[in-house]
């Protein structure tokens, strides 16, 4: 016999998908993120949408599994991820207390004022602003690599978009 889904099914899945992190900065869940775009229930399909950070980014099939796998756990056998590009990904999804989680990792969050600005970007260990841009790519294609000029520590910034 198929499960019954309902709106009730949504709150509780959207609950267990809270603790799915990205693989590649751990701190951050997917609701953090913003790339949870929806879920949807049919007949006995759970249809979860997310929509990626960068066109090909490598996080998302592991991010896909992940996303089975908990509701597996849970009791819910019969899961499609569905990956959608359109609309684009934006930083303005990410949650506030996503890009303090980033910044407390020490990666500077996104500031909507500046995709990739050449300075200036607050340091996320000592607080300055007296920084430089060392590379348009960081530890991942999503992030920029700064270098604070006071504590001359490295750090990425997760870059507007």
């Amino acid at each position: 016999m198929a499960p019954i889904y309902n709106n009730d099914t949504i709150q509780a899945i959207r609950e267990i998908l809270k603790d799915v992190c990205d693989p590649e900065i751990p701190v951050l869940t997917i609701t953090d993120l913003g790339i949870l775009r929806d879920i949807r229930l049919h007949d006995d399909t759970i249809e979860v949408i997310i929509t990626p950070t960068y066109t090909g980014c490598p996080a998302m099939d592991t991010i896909a599994m992940e996303i089975r796998m908990a509701l597996l756990e849970k009791g819910y056998p019969k899961v499609k991820v569905t990956s959608v590009l359109s609309p684009a990904w934006t930083t303005d999804w990410m949650s506030t207390a996503g890009k303090q989680k980033l910044k407390q990792y020490g990666i500077a969050p996104p500031d909507s004022r500046m995709a990739i600005p050449e300075d200036g970007v607050e340091c996320p260990q000592c607080h300055t602003n007296h920084t430089r841009l060392l590379s348009a790519f960081g530890s991942t294609a999503c992030k920029a690599l700064y270098q604070c000029n006071d504590c001359l520590e490295p750090f990425d910034y997760f870059k507007c978009h």
